[in-house]
């Protein structure tokens, strides 16, 4: 990686703007943080500023509040949790920018935290409004970005302030692109890509750019659905994107056995938990019934193809597995990976990081992404916003 990083500053009395990844999930009657893994993931950076001398300035957005300030998607629910996690004095103030935001700023002494309101309480932020960086710019003198789950937007909070600042990599952006950026770059053969998800049309960019680097990418999910039916297959009332089959036909032709599909699926009677399930292969779905997961010969053909990698990159479930019954082949992939000797297991966000985390494996893994968007579009050889605007070393 050639951008500078918070080693790379001097913080000794300096105040470090810092865009975090915040936006955590939360339950929806009482609004407390359902999972903090997010917050977690950023207290490295923290506290290497705090501990360096610096004063810090988190910024962060908080789901998608459509009409200003809401309060149910306030940073002052992720403020105080920050608080239960280090022993710094952590302050919130309930705006992003201008003169009450500006005072924070300036009161605040090294080794404090200042969390400010939701970026996107400020409908200027997914603009990029140069008005709105500038004004962030004022808060700080060294501006970090920690938070690679947001770096493939452009917005004022994570590539418009960085023109007006001295711009670094905090650890946590530095740990994904180094982990992702060699992967795809010098990566240790075998080579295995795992795709799921519902649709190939979020992911052509992807395989397109995978099958250059790959030895094999196994697909699951309800992409593998379109696959299959582009070879013929009838897939029942399974999810199809009709209008991607020749795109399917196309990855098929360019990658060749590259391309390994399911032998068998798990089907269910209708999109439910608890319908009525079985085994088929993929040319006997039931013409009433849809695929829902892979199935056991598949789990074991694609246990089989990973025995000897030594790179892996997953993104995407390999069936419903909001549904326990239709989870078996998102956790048994899980579980084969995390039994992987000797290969470097990568985790592209999302949903699969959220099944890693469910199975209690994240620690088994390489490196668990927290940038579902972010690690699809790196994967995909885009380069993003929020890492191009930061200073090269």
């Amino acid at each position: 990686m050639n951008k500078k990083t918070i080693k790379d500053v001097d913080w000794q009395g300096k105040k470090a703007l810092v865009r975090v990844d915040f936006n955590v999930p939360q339950d929806k009657a009482t609004g407390a943080i359902t999972d903090d893994a997010r917050i977690r993931a950023a207290l490295p950076t923290i506290q290497y500023l705090l501990d360096h001398g610096a004063a810090v300035i988190l910024m962060s957005h908080l789901g998608r509040p459509k009409d200003g300030p809401d309060p149910k998607y306030s940073m002052k629910v992720t403020a105080d949790h920050l608080a239960t996690l280090i022993s710094a004095p952590v302050k919130f103030v309930g705006v992003t920018t201008g003169p009450e935001a500006e005072a924070a700023a300036a009161a605040l002494k090294p080794g404090e935290v200042l969390v400010l309101e939701n970026t996107r309480f400020d409908k200027r932020e997914t603009k990029n409004d140069e008005g709105m960086s500038k004004e962030l710019a004022k808060l700080g003198d060294v501006y970090v970005n920690d938070a690679f789950g947001s770096a493939h937007r452009a917005h004022a909070s994570t590539e418009g302030v960085a023109r007006y600042l001295p711009a670094v990599a905090g650890f946590l952006m530095e740990k994904e692109l180094a982990y992702l950026g060699s992967a795809l770059d010098n990566p240790v053969h075998p080579f295995i890509a795992i795709l799921g998800g519902a649709k190939i049309s979020d992911k052509i960019g992807v395989i397109s750019n995978l099958l250059t680097k790959v030895d094999a990418i196994l697909i699951g999910g309800g992409m593998a659905n379109t696959f299959l039916a582009a070879q013929g297959y009838g897939m029942g009332k399974s999810l199809v994107e009709a209008e991607a089959l020749e795109t399917a036909k196309e990855l098929m032709a360019k990658g060749g056995d590259k391309i390994q599909l399911p032998v068998d699926l798990r089907v269910a009677n209708e999109f439910a938990a608890g319908a009525e399930d079985k085994i088929v292969p993929v040319n006997e779905v039931p013409a009433d019934w849809m695929a829902l997961d892979i199935g056991p010969a598949t789990i074991a053909h694609y246990a089989n193809r990973l025995a000897g990698a030594k790179t892996v990159v997953w993104n995407g479930p390999m069936g419903v597995f909001e549904f326990p019954k239709f989870a078996v082949g998102t956790f048994k992939i899980a579980d084969i990976l995390g039994g992987l000797k000797d290969a470097t297991t990568i985790i592209g966000g999302g949903d699969s990081a959220a099944a890693i985390r469910d199975a209690g494996l994240e620690d088994k893994m390489s490196h668990v992404s927290t940038g579902g968007g972010a690690s699809l579009e790196f994967l995909e050889g885009i380069e993003l916003p929020g890492v191009a605007a930061l200073n090269n070393k």
